[in-house]
């Protein structure tokens, strides 16, 4: 059955899924318990950790230097990180924040959430390409 392309694809899909959902939701639990519900702190990290490593695993996986196979791409990039940095969550935290009339913590969570997450994701991709010419100049001279 996993011999059939399509049968892996939706497996490694579903599978990264699950785990990225799951990695959401206990980070997300224990920043709440941790840091309290002022801002959503979990929310925050997740989508920050997750746009660094699509930055740093899509420039690794998706460059010339490194070959992944396309199920190990699909079940980290799109299935994992797909289902654990997803921005409804962040939109619907913003949206409770304007209900709530909290405006300087929601100026502070979407601020803090575009552009330090931007600035993951190139930090994600700055990261990688140091590590691709690391790997080139010590291995391949």
């Amino acid at each position: 059955m996993l011999n059939q392309p399509v049968v892996r694809t939706i497996a490694a899909i579903a599978l990264g899924a699950i785990a990225g959902a799951l990695s959401r939701y206990y980070l997300v639990q224990g920043l709440t318990q941790m840091l309290g519900t002022h801002l959503p702190y979990g929310t925050l990290v997740v989508n920050i950790s997750g746009c660094f490593a699509m930055g740093l695993l899509a420039t690794l996986f998706l460059g010339p230097v490194i070959t992944v196979h396309p199920d190990l791409r699909l079940l980290l990039l799109t299935g994992f990180l797909g289902s654990y940095t997803t921005f409804s969550s962040y939109e619907l935290d913003s949206a409770r924040l304007l209900m709530e009339e909290r405006f300087q913590a929601e100026l502070i969570y979407w601020g803090g959430s575009a552009l330090v997450g931007f600035f993951s994701l190139q930090g994600g991709m700055t990261l990688a390409n140091w590590l691709v010419n690391q790997v080139e100049r010590h291995w391949f001279g």
